[in-house]
């Protein structure tokens, strides 16, 4: 048994009890929900409602969660790279190729499912503990939840937007300065695997800046405001500077001019977008202090920069 605390908004005033439970406990179903107020499991500033009860904003919720298995994906023994572990929190350094969650075409050999393999205890978790999400072919870090405490926590930190990811990206063309995309994001009216800045999309805040420039392409240090799906990619394609490699937005392949040899060896074998996680900081869901870590760039994306700062001097 965990227990889950949330102070209700004032914005969900006038709502019934089990209306507000759902918005604020999302990660579990309107029934089990249901089924923990009639069991006496949720408490209002200490009392006990019925789930037709109306909220008046401000109130203090207390939930009693039971552990249960949530998924029924199956554990598999895939490596992987731990960089923090504790018994609430799990910081892994993603390689680019590996899926992060089951979806159609990679049921299976997922992140999901290593961190099954890794620890039991993660099936009792909405999503084996994990909190958020980067692209398959996008390498770094991420953070896993081993509790609903944890889980709760992370979440929320997320939702306020107080998580620091910083990521470094490399882009087609050469950038002067840095700034800031603050363009919405939605799906692409026409092609549904895709997403596009749109009027009617989620608000989406990206920060840029230059880290280094080469002639036709630009090191960029990139800070997360919001974490929408592709946004990166989406913004950075956006104002015209395309991750380098990133065979969705980026449009077709062109070989710059004056390329060296060894350069257009790696741009050629370079086959997923220019893109890793590299930092990431939060609030312990336990402790409260505020944790970061930082990983280096992979080797792929080392010897490209190595092969464009080399063709620089040639």
């Amino acid at each position: 048994m965990t227990r889950l605390t949330e102070e209700v908004p004032y914005e969900l005033a006038g709502m019934r009890l089990d209306q507000v439970l759902a918005e604020l406990f999302a990660d579990y179903s309107r029934s089990k929900l249901q089924t923990w107020v009639k069991d006496g499991r949720v408490q209002v500033n200490g009392l006990t409602l019925k789930a037709k009860d109306k909220l008046v904003g401000g109130e203090t919720i207390e939930l009693d969660a039971e552990a249960e298995v949530v998924i029924t994906a199956e554990p598999e023994p895939i490596p992987l790279e731990i960089i923090f572990e504790d018994d609430s929190l799990l910081i892994v350094n993603k390689p680019a190729g590996l899926v992060v969650h089951p979806a159609v075409g990679n049921w299976n050999g997922t992140l999901l499912n290593a961190l099954l393999n890794h620890d039991s205890n993660l099936e009792t978790l909405p999503r084996a503990g994990i909190v958020h999400r980067i692209d398959k072919e996008t390498s770094g870090l991420l953070m896993i939840a081993k509790t609903l405490q944890a889980h709760n926590s992370l979440t929320s930190q997320l939702q306020d937007r107080a998580i620091t990811r910083e990521y470094l990206a490399i882009t087609r063309g050469r950038m002067t300065a840095g700034g800031t995309v603050d363009e919405p994001i939605g799906r692409h009216p026409t092609d549904r695997k895709r997403y596009a800045v749109r009027e009617n999309g989620k608000d989406a805040v990206t920060h840029y800046r230059v880290s280094q420039r080469f002639t036709r392409h630009t090191l960029v240090q990139v800070k997360l405001e919001t974490g929408r799906t592709h946004q990166i990619r989406v913004h950075m394609a956006h104002i015209r500077f395309p991750l380098l490699g990133d065979q969705v937005y980026g449009g077709r392949f062109q070989m710059p001019p004056d390329c060296s040899e060894q350069l257009e060896k790696e741009l050629r074998s370079f086959k997923r977008q220019a893109l890793h996680a590299a930092k990431l900081g939060l609030q312990h869901p336990v402790t409260d202090e505020y944790c970061e870590w930082e990983q280096p760039m992979p080797d792929d994306m080392t010897r490209l920069l190595a092969a464009l700062a080399a063709n620089e001097r040639d």
